[in-house]
């Protein structure tokens, strides 16, 4: 790979070295107003950033279009879209990291390998149609879409690049004589009139990227942009090459004025009745009141997953679900003001839950920061739902979600993770990921603090704190009184992975190999540092999940670290098993309930693979571009969306069981790198929201959420 450079003006800054808090690994394109790169968060996520041009940069009225595109991406979520996790329009150098999504464009797929078929461009179709429909219902009009701009990833097309989409409320226009789109794919009203053009204009190049996937060429077909220009306003389209059974559709599409062009929805509908395939319909999520029931999942092909790729949802919203993650992160602070719960009564949803159900739990719904606090992020114990926010720790009560206390740091910030609850103490980093402190539950009083700005990260197992070193070396901190228990050097520990799970007693190391062939994973007694066992593995593997007699890896493999397979180890034994997935997963990320590993890719796929029978039980699209981690009880998954709906999936079926309602960040420009994951306990499901809720529903009832 090319050497890069620091933020600069000239060549050499089209390939600055990071780009915020992302490092910038290498080149995946480029345009006439940026350059993207693949690029890593300090946790390892693979992200996609786009950084501007130095030339641009200067300029007042890019950098206001330039926060036009990151405002209008950070509006549209869904299966089909890639989502924002982070952006600076401000920066010297304006950037927009989204989730990176494996796959070639539909331009460099059909350069490739010529048109699609007939089952491909139904498919292709229902799947833009889609993601239209996402984008217009939150008030954008894409106005750029093209092969270009549509990534063909394993789970669906995805739409990108808004950099000239604008909210129909817009105050910025379109200067006089200067055109904005690309001619082969613009509808007549962007040549005619651009100051009018709406939504129907995204349905015109919808045609027309569908006669390009069909034909390898557009329906207005010159080697000048000023004769397309003139056949898009005044001449019929060219659909030879078309399937019949699509080329009417399209010939809609492709309407001369706005008003004869079908809407997404309409175009979904149409599809469901030309679909000459059930693979086809697995794009179509069916259109149906809030009252109807879910038909259920298609027949499951004998490896155990379902057929569709796309679950049905309700008219409440589309399903969005589950990831989880073992990062090492630090923090935290000295000193505090120590507030007394005063209270603060939450809201409540009168008449949810069972229906006759004494013992049904009543849902709540609390701000615990009464300022603008920020996303909650919580741990869950008997008698304590705690949890942190900039500059805030809370108690709440689990059964009606009274404040029962408040910590706020005098100095530093709360760090963005969730407590910890380890030796009886609730422990919180601050300080900026300096300093750990030790919290009494009950009172919220500080019991003691220790400053980890020397160390690279720390886990907690076992009753036990271990902070660990960039040498290699390890330090164990008994977590009931901060005093240190021992300190030793753990092989392998300085450039490894260190992970620890709900509920098991054991730390656990990870070390790939650079050329990624092996990975040996150990055991680390938390008491005193020693190894309990040693074991290596083919290719890439990762631990997500441990029982006392067994673990769960996630093995990686092909260009992009996808996940590819899952394996169970039995230390007492040595024996592995390892269950292949039917399709890679990118950025998959883990939860783990009683001999199951539940999977969520980058693109929305939750995958449910059973390892103690060997199979992979069941796969759904959810139609959730970011996802917490899941979470599981046996009956459900669950999972919080980045718009603050909290959802259920059948464990059994994979079938979406419920949702909440949405609960939006007021802060439309804010962006959330990784969403909490579900806590729960007592029969509730606590979840957090990005407008700084913290709520709790009825773990046994999702359809009454």
């Amino acid at each position: 790979m090319a050497s890069r450079h620091n933020i600069g003006a000239g060549a050499e800054a089209e390939r600055p070295e990071h780009a915020g808090p992302y490092r910038l690994e290498s080149h995946l394109g480029s345009g006439g107003m940026g350059v993207v790169h693949l690029a890593r968060s300090t946790s390892g996520m693979q992200v996609a950033v786009k950084v501007v041009h130095a030339e641009f940069a200067k300029d007042p009225e890019f950098r206001g279009r330039f926060r036009q595109e990151v405002g209008a991406a950070r509006k549209v979520s869904g299966a089909f879209t890639a989502p924002v996790v982070d952006a600076d329009p401000e920066a010297e150098r304006p950037w927009m990291a989204t989730l990176f999504i494996p796959g070639p464009t539909l331009s460099e797929q059909v350069k490739r390998n010529g048109p699609m078929d007939p089952s491909q461009l139904r498919r292709l179709m229902a799947g833009l149609a889609e993601a239209l429909r996402d984008i217009h219902r939150v008030g954008v009009v894409h106005r750029d879409l093209k092969p270009s701009n549509v990534l063909l990833a394993d789970d669906g097309p995805k739409v990108i690049d808004f950099g000239i989409s604008r909210p129909k409320d817009s105050e910025l226009r379109t200067e006089t004589g200067k055109l904005i789109g690309t001619p082969p794919f613009m509808a007549p009203e962007q040549f005619r009139r651009p100051r009018e053009v709406g939504p129907a204009a995204d349905v015109f190049a919808l045609g027309s990227v569908l006669v390009h996937a069909a034909t390898g060429r557009g329906p207005f077909d010159s080697d000048s942009p000023y004769v397309v220009a003139y056949q898009v306003v005044h001449d019929e389209p060219d659909l030879t090459g078309l399937p019949e059974d699509l080329a009417p559709l399209v010939l809609r599409c492709l309407a001369k004025e706005p008003e004869d062009r079908p809407t997404p929805d309409e175009l979904m509908r149409e599809l469901r009745s030309v679909a000459a395939s059930y693979d086809t319909q697995a794009f179509i999520p069916a259109q149906r009141t809030s009252g109807e029931r879910d038909p259920g999942p298609g027949p499951r092909p004998e490896d155990g997953s379902t057929g569709p790729r796309r679950p049905r949802t309700t008219s409440r919203g589309r399903l969005a679900l589950v990831t989880a993650a073992a990062v090492v992160a630090l923090g935290v602070a000295a000193g505090a003001v120590l507030w007394p719960g005063d209270g603060d009564g939450p809201s409540r949803k009168a008449g949810a839950g069972t229906p006759a159900a004494a013992s049904a739990v009543r849902p709540w719904a609390v701000k615990p920061s009464p300022k603008d606090g920020g996303l909650p992020r919580c741990a869950h114990t008997d008698r304590r739902l705690l949890c942190a926010q900039p500059g805030l720790v809370s108690a709440l009560d689990p059964v009606d979600g009274r404040v029962l206390w408040r910590y706020e740091p005098a100095e530093g910030d709360v760090a963005g993770r969730a407590p910890e609850v380890s030796g009886g103490l609730v422990h919180v980093l601050t300080h900026e990921g300096r300093r750990l402190e030790a919290l009494d539950p009950a009172s919220g009083e500080l019991r003691w603090e220790l400053d980890v700005s020397a160390y690279r990260g720390f886990r907690y197992a076992g009753g036990m704190l271990v902070l660990i070193g960039a040498d290699g070396g390890a330090r164990g901190v008994d977590s009931a009184s901060g005093g240190t228990r021992w300190t030793r050097r753990i092989p392998g520990l300085g450039d490894a992975q260190a992970l620890s799970f709900p509920g098991n007693p054991w730390l656990f190391v990870a070390r790939t190999s650079a050329d990624g062939s092996r990975t040996r994973v150990r055991s680390i007694d938390p008491k005193d540092g020693t190894v309990r066992w040693d074991a290596p593995f083919d290719g890439t593997v990762t631990p997500v999940g441990a029982t006392d007699g067994e673990v769960f890896l996630v093995a990686a493999g092909g260009g992009y670290g996808e996940a590819t397979a899952v394996v169970r180890y039995s230390p007492a034994s040595g024996a592995t098993r390892r269950v292949a997935l039917s399709q890679s997963l990118a950025q998959a990320q883990a939860g783990v309930h009683d001999g199951t590993v539940y999977l969520l890719g980058a693109g929305g796929s939750l995958v449910a693979v059973d390892l103690r029978a060997g199979r992979q039980r069941w796969s759904v699209q959810t139609g959730v571009g970011q996802g917490s981690a899941p979470v599981a009880d046996g009956r459900h998954v669950y999972l919080s969306a980045a718009d603050g709906r909290l959802l259920a999936v059948d464990a059994a079926e994979g079938r979406l069981a419920g949702q909440t309602d949405p609960r939006l960040n007021p802060d439309a420009a804010a962006a959330t790198a990784d969403l909490p994951v579900p806590a729960l306990g007592g029969g509730r499901v606590h979840a957090t929201a990005p407008d700084g809720t913290v709520f709790a529903v009825d773990a046994r009832s999702p359809g009454a959420w």
